[in-house]
């Protein structure tokens, strides 16, 4: 299997979740309408609306979401001259890349880890953990920047800043359904409905729990799948695949949990920055921010 082969099945394997999560989150806003008692046709046009307005509540995070998480990490940007190995590594795959220099962070932690932030290859951040710097050699090091660097031309960072704004969303839809229906005296309007209103009330309530969840999960694949992409893209970059295999053994090894991670931010990272016990095996893998080490590794190991 060659990098591009690599390259294209995850790009098409992404993109096909993103379509089935643009129709879970219409499918959502609209049984939710029709569940408060909107005929089909009004259902359709608060559909839009409410989409609408959560997009406008998300339109800050978005054009924000570099200094936010970088700010929620205590990151520190650096310049060429606080760190130069690490700016030279930087500069040299942006170059070979084509891409524009990104801000260079630090986190001050001793957990090795790193990450990429940012709405576009012009707004990008990339930063590392201390720990990172301290027990990688130049070369793994390399395939870490040149992982985060794909991350950045792949516009990962921008798909699941959307991606994260599309699973609030669903999650304030869930919110303010169950807010309305509780206020709103639920047996009287149930009668008003009719039969086929009742049916949608009592769907809206199951979805209204289960939809936060299963946005989740989406996000969580997308993720999961952004991850082999960018390792694969990374492997291009270097023609290296065993220098970013190497430094994924080192990071999955590596006990010490990431104090500055938290739930919101785990997903970014190169590998799960928490070092708890994954779930693994069936249904249970649907639940991790992060492919299995072992398969990352196998994959980049038979890129030829």
């Amino acid at each position: 299997m060659t990098e591009y082969t690599e390259i294209s099945k995850n790009r098409t394997k992404t993109w096909l979740i993103m379509f089935f999560f643009a129709v879970f989150i219409t499918a959502v806003a609209f049984i939710f309408t029709r569940a408060l008692g909107f005929q089909t046709p009004s259902a359709l046009g608060f559909t839009g609306i409410a989409l609408i307005i959560a997009g406008i509540i998300n339109f800050f995070s978005y054009y924000n979401s570099d200094k936010i998480v970088m700010a929620i990490s205590g990151a520190k940007q650096i310049q060429k001259k606080d760190n130069p190995e690490v700016f030279r590594i930087v500069e040299n795959l942006t170059i070979a890349s084509g891409l524009p220099m990104p801000k260079v962070y630090i986190i001050d932690d001793t957990a090795p880890n790193a990450f990429a932030t940012g709405r576009d290859p012009k707004h990008a951040a990339i930063a590392f953990t201390s720990g990172i710097l301290q027990k990688l050699n130049k070369l793994e090091l390399e395939g870490v920047a040149a992982h985060e660097l794909s991350h950045v031309g792949n516009y990962d960072t921008r798909l699941m800043t959307i991606v994260s704004i599309l699973v609030g969303t669903v999650a304030l839809l869930a919110d303010l359904f169950i807010r309305i229906t509780w206020l709103g005296g639920g047996r009287d309007r149930d009668e008003a409905r009719g039969q086929a209103g009742a049916i949608f009330a009592v769907v809206g309530i199951v979805l209204a729990i289960l939809s936060p969840i299963i946005a989740t999960l989406i996000q969580l694949a997308i993720s999961r799948k952004r991850e082999f992409l960018a390792d694969a893209s990374g492997a291009l970059l270097t023609r290296n695949p065993d220098s970013l295999a190497d430094a994924l053994l080192k990071i999955s090894k590596d006990k010490e949990p990431l104090e500055a991670a938290n739930k919101a931010t785990a997903h970014l990272y190169i590998e799960n920055p928490f070092k708890n016990p994954k779930l693994t095996g069936g249904l249970a893998n649907l639940f991790n921010t992060h492919p299995p080490v072992e398969e990352r590794v196998k994959a980049l190991r038979g890129m030829q």
